[in-house]
């Protein structure tokens, strides 16, 4: 009786782990050159991903240990492809637009499309997120987030 199962680091959650872990700490390097008030946000935000990835991949290397097969790595791959395009359009509209306009609207758009449709709800998360990063950043802070070339003319 041979038993052929897959190698355990092709899972696809093992391997969507090990992508972020790569490319955080690929995106962590940078943050070093910045001033250490400037780095504070990203390089938290990029450890945290670190971390949860690292949650990730040990989870999935207990089911994997534990004979589970592993699950598919999407039920909708239209919506998880239409995340990441979203993702590209937000950091070139936060280029040229500005991080405040681009936040305020990709918010509430992402939220609608993996299915949150009340316009009250939006309007009010889109608030208290963009509202908060303005109060602890631009207020608290005295940190500036992009304009946008659009506004730099």
């Amino acid at each position: 009786m041979s038993e052929s199962r897959k190698p355990r680091l092709t899972r696809p959650e093992t391997l969507t782990a090990i992508g972020i872990i790569l490319v955080a700490a690929g995106f962590l390097i940078p943050t070093v050159d910045l001033r250490p008030i400037s780095a504070l946000l990203p390089a938290a935000m990029l450890i945290g991903l670190i971390v949860l990835s690292v949650f990730l991949l040990l989870a999935d290397q207990r089911k994997a240990k534990a004979g589970e097969d592993a699950a598919p790595m999407t039920k909708s791959p239209k919506r998880v492809l239409g995340a990441f395009g979203l993702i590209v359009a937000y950091a070139i509209a936060t280029d040229f637009l500005g991080f405040y306009p681009s936040t305020a609207v990709t918010i509430p758009l992402v939220a609608w499309i993996f299915g949150y449709r009340s316009p009250i709800g939006l309007l009010i998360a889109t608030v208290i997120v963009v509202g908060t990063i303005w109060a602890i950043f631009d207020f608290g802070m005295s940190q500036d987030f992009p304009a946008g070339r659009l506004w730099d003319r």
